[in-house]
């Protein structure tokens, strides 16, 4: 849900100058097989040994990656984590919370 929230949110996302992408603890076959099933047109980082998510503090109790979403500025800047990320909404979410933080917009 959350992955096609993104996807049919890209043209939104895409109109700001920033990167953006999932993470995923699943190994990079299954990610690339999940990326292929619901036509993700961003990335989906492979994490298997579960370092990345570890070092965010995203890690769950069960070994799985909580749904939060990290706004990070161009300088590496952590500026909020939603740990409140909602999969149906995601993509309208992400957009929001760009514009109210002040992300930069692509160049026309």
């Amino acid at each position: 849900m959350q992955c096609k929230a993104l996807r049919d949110s890209a043209r939104e996302i895409q109109s700001f100058d920033v990167a953006y992408f999932m993470a995923s603890v699943d190994t990079l076959a299954d990610n690339t097989a999940f990326a292929n099933e619901h036509e993700a047109n961003f990335p989906i980082l492979a994490d298997a040994d579960k370092s990345m998510v570890e070092a965010y503090g995203a890690l769950g109790a069960r070994g799985f990656a909580n749904r939060w979403t990290f706004y990070i500025d161009a300088d590496g800047t952590i500026l909020k984590i939603d740990t409140e990320t909602n999969p149906a909404t995601a993509g309208r979410d992400l957009t929001r919370t760009m514009e109210e933080l002040g992300f930069p917009r692509v160049s026309q």
